[in-house]
């Protein structure tokens, strides 16, 4: 089975937000994504993304956010990681409409479970937050597309 990991490691910054995106659709591009699911990955990995940097490391540019993929025959595997401070209920955190910025919609986390096929959220007040998300590739396309 073939197996192509990358990691990058990047400023908690606004601005790299768009780089993984692009990231995510030029790895989901080799994976034969269909367009649909190539625009849910790049919302999916830029909502973690997001979530990192405003929400673990209150938008502090000298911090770091790592994003790491694996692809493999059957899935793609990407995890967002940050040191921030954590998430004191991430059960809480995840429900729709919830949010500590009043200026956001607290939809990140649901994005994430509807465009995904597995979400799992790892976090410690304190020392972090690991967001590890699972596509699932289908072997062979439909020809609806």
């Amino acid at each position: 089975m073939k197996v192509n990991k990358m990691n990058f490691t990047f400023s908690s910054v606004p601005e790299n937000v768009t780089i993984t995106r692009m990231l995510a659709s030029a790895l989901g591009a080799q994976l034969d994504l269909t367009i649909n699911e190539l625009e849910e990955l790049k919302v999916a990995v830029s909502e973690a993304v997001s979530n990192a940097i405003i929400h673990g490391y209150s938008n502090h540019p000298d911090c770091f956010v790592t994003l790491e993929f694996e692809a493999t025959d059957e899935k793609l595997l990407i995890d967002v990681i940050d040191n921030g401070c954590g998430i004191p209920d991430v059960k809480q955190a995840m429900q729709a409409s919830f949010s500590t910025d009043p200026e956001r919609m607290g939809l990140g986390f649901i994005f994430m479970q509807s465009f995904m096929d597995e979400l799992r959220v790892q976090s410690e007040v304190g020392n972090g937050t690991r967001v590890s998300m699972v596509k699932y590739l289908k072997s062979n396309h439909s020809s609806s597309h």
